[in-house]
């Protein structure tokens, strides 16, 4: 989905303020941009590692499709999960974006890859390779519950999540 085909964070609040039902969620406002594109949709990927991003690299390595890969890094500010070369095959890969909960590096790198990237901070320090974690499970980003193929939408104003696409 390309950021001009969907309704702004903002309409979509508008629309869903009143749903308790727990469907429609907003990320908190904590995270950054680092990639080129500040708006981005699509089905939502998981991942879940701390401090390894083995199982990041193997997903951005695969085809994307359009979808936004989701990754429970536990909000640790001690090593990078992305950097330049993973931000780059995710662009080349066809993802449409990548938030993660957790930290980045290459900054300058990632700010030239035609994909969203949105992450805690930068941190130029890289991870171990422990080739631990999981894909394909419910994560909570910053408290917020996120599953596979939810739909999250992003853009100037923050991040929303959806059960289904909006």
């Amino acid at each position: 989905m390309s950021a001009a085909e969907f309704t702004p964070t903002c309409d979509l609040c508008d629309a869903h303020k009143t749903d308790t039902s727990g469907a429609f969620r907003v990320l908190p406002p904590v995270f950054r941009d680092y990639g080129a594109l500040r708006r981005f949709a699509g089905p939502v990927v998981t991942v879940k590692c701390f401090e390894d991003n083995t199982l990041v690299k193997a997903a951005v390595d695969s085809p994307g499709e359009g979808r936004v890969l989701v990754v429970d890094g536990g909000a640790s500010l001690r090593k990078a999960l992305l950097g330049g070369n993973l931000g780059a095959a995710a662009a080349r890969n066809g993802w449409a974006g990548v938030v993660i909960d957790g930290c980045v590096r290459d900054v300058g790198e990632l700010a030239a890859c035609q994909v969203g990237i949105r992450a805690l901070a930068s941190m130029p320090m890289p991870t171990e390779k422990r080739q631990e974690g999981q894909r394909d499970v419910p994560v909570q980003v910053q408290g917020v519950w996120v599953r596979p193929g939810d739909w999250l939408y992003a853009d100037e104003d923050g991040m929303v999540v959806a059960d289904r696409a909006l």
